[in-house]
């Protein structure tokens, strides 16, 4: 599996400075990767204490059966999280699990892809593409398409991270609401927005010190995959994905941002 090399966050220090409510149940975090992870988890890990916080692994289907005891207890409730694709043996673990996932328009996505691949907190079979070896578009094209044999496609991901465990329950989560929210933390309808967030935490209520909480696990500093974090020199990508790499999202993946609310 690939190696990513992130800087640590001192988040479970932190956690103490807050009276903490026991989970009465487990929680799993699933994502598409890049599409926010660190950030969500880091502002759950804030209203959830550090014991009932599951770092022994970030939960994919090659670890599944190791930890899905510990991580989905019923009598040992624990907030996990990881990109666990849709499968057999992932809905039978996570039966009566409350499940999140969350997700990014895929307009952003490859974006994020592609500069996250490029730099040297990712170590995996793709070095070769680092050093401008390949135009920025043909790394872009990639994202979209895959490559045959080392990574897989824009609609392989989506579809088995999000799309398939729709209308199963699961609670989706959009990256670009929580951003526009993190950025009116004091208006009611950021308010409104967090307190559904955390519902599956089963809080009585939002405690009076929240917006301090989503602010200190929401800070940039503490993601060691948030874009300015990244190690390395990587590549200058623009900051909106061109029009044909859009258009050719819509090929590679017909109807995706419509059924995720992109649309």
């Amino acid at each position: 599996m690939p190696t990513i090399h992130a800087k640590a966050d001192n988040l479970n220090a932190l956690n103490g400075n807050y009276t903490q409510v026991p989970l009465k149940h487990p929680v799993f975090l699933n994502s598409v990767p890049k599409c926010g992870t660190h950030l969500v988890r880091n502002i759950l890990r804030m209203f959830v204490p550090v014991t009932q916080q599951y770092h022994k692994a970030f939960i994919q289907i090659p670890l599944l059966q190791q930890h899905q005891q510990q991580a989905f207890s019923k009598s040992r409730p624990c907030l996990s999280w990881g990109h666990l694709l849709f499968s057999d043996d992932s809905a039978m673990a996570l039966k009566g699990v409350p499940h999140m996932v969350l997700v990014r328009d895929p307009f952003d996505w490859v974006l994020a892809r592609a500069r996250f691949f490029l730099s040297d907190t990712f170590q995996g079979n793709l070095e070769h593409l680092k050093g401008g070896n390949v135009s920025n578009e043909e790394v872009l094209n990639m994202m979209i398409f895959g490559i045959y044999g080392k990574a897989p496609t824009l609609k392989e991901i989506y579809v088995n991270n999000a799309v398939a465990w729709l209308g199963t329950g699961v609670r989706l989560v959009h990256y670009e609401a929580l951003i526009h929210n993190l950025a009116r933390l004091e208006t009611p309808a950021a308010e409104q927005y967090f307190d559904e967030l955390l519902e599956p935490l089963a809080l009585a209520a939002l405690p009076d010190d929240w917006r301090e909480r989503v602010q200190v696990g929401s800070d940039r500093k503490q993601s060691g995959t948030a874009r300015e974090n990244l190690a390395g020199g990587v590549s200058e990508l623009p900051d909106e994905l061109p029009e044909m790499q859009k258009q050719l999202v819509e090929i590679a993946a017909p109807g995706l941002r419509a059924i995720l609310g992109y649309q």
